[in-house]
């Protein structure tokens, strides 16, 4: 009689790419249709982030005022840059907006997300503290500036009501600007980050917490034994895209005070962007910006490998 039945259906159902002259990354004409579709996104990528980043870090190399050709000056800008008594500014102003940009929006979003999770209507509650995140941060800057300016509405409030305070000078004494503006940033990002959170604790399985609640756990041992340690992985990133974002904050500080009064407000983006477009040297901007791209890694890289260690050692 003719093959089994079996092995003819065996020989029906093998995959095309099972027979001879195909390797192990499976078919050939799959392959090249995997390269096909994702040589575009490579080549943007190449073109609108890697292209540009080559050529900023060779004019950080230059003398350059943006007209005429570049002139190499070696390590002259580094030299320049790490010289400047306002490049310690940046940095410490850029600390404490990465410090105060986890404790607060991070912090506050979760306890948005710990206090609405299971209450009723808590979406609702939600609401008002995301409606900021869709204004951009351009606007958040117009907006918290009419606040905060000397004699604006926060001052009127304070002195209408008699609290002290009225008189500050909430955007022109360093280091109350920095803090203020952190606040005004905190206010756009702490929804967003609220409703990540919201959607970790939907994720947590809920055997563990009922057995929690049977065994006497509530309230903060609960959040602090079973809730907290499975949110970890999504705080992981929560924080880590809170730090990136603050390492190069630019729109809210260059609306509300340019980085001044002098240069007392600065981070290293609103310091890269002056030696650049404003003072044209853009062979230091070029220096600047790539010591930033280094420490935005750097911190990225360090965070992301302390966080992935300790979840191995559990």
């Amino acid at each position: 009689m003719g093959q089994p039945v079996t092995a003819t259906f065996a020989q029906q159902e093998a995959p095309a790419g099972t027979g001879r002259g195909s390797g192990s990354g499976g078919p050939r004409p799959y392959r090249w249709s995997a390269w096909g579709f994702t040589a575009p996104g490579v080549l943007i990528v190449a073109v609108l982030l890697y292209l540009p980043f080559l050529w900023t870090t060779f004019l950080s190399f230059t003398r350059y005022n943006g007209l005429g050709s570049p002139e190499w000056a070696g390590l002259d800008n580094y030299q320049a840059m790490f010289s400047d008594p306002a490049l310690l500014t940046s940095l410490r102003n850029t600390a404490l907006w990465v410090a105060g940009t986890i404790i607060v929006p991070v912090g506050f979003g979760l306890l948005i997300a710990v206090l609405t999770y299971n209450m009723r209507f808590g979406a609702w509650f939600r609401l008002p503290f995301l409606i900021p995140y869709a204004i951009s941060g351009v606007a958040v800057g117009v907006i918290w500036s009419f606040i905060l300016q000397s004699g604006g509405a926060l001052s009127q409030a304070l002195d209408t009501v008699g609290v002290p305070g009225a008189d500050s000078r909430w955007l022109l004494d360093a280091p109350l600007n920095t803090f203020v503006m952190i606040l005004a940033a905190a206010w756009q990002a702490s929804g967003v980050n609220a409703l990540l959170f919201v959607i970790g604790l939907q994720s947590i399985p809920k055997e563990p917490v009922e057995a929690a609640r049977v065994d006497g756990a509530s309230g903060w041992r609960l959040f602090r034994s079973i809730l907290w340690p499975m949110l970890r992985p999504l705080t992981t990133v929560v924080v880590g895209l809170s730090i990136v974002a603050s390492l190069k904050t630019f729109d809210v500080v260059w609306v509300m005070t340019q980085g001044g009064p002098g240069r007392s407000s600065e981070t290293l983006a609103i310091t890269m962007y002056r030696e650049t477009f404003v003072d044209s040297r853009y062979g230091l901007g070029g220096a600047v910006s790539v010591f930033l791209t280094v420490v935005t890694l750097t911190a990225s890289i360090a965070y992301l490998r302390r966080q992935l260690s300790e979840r191995k050692a559990l």
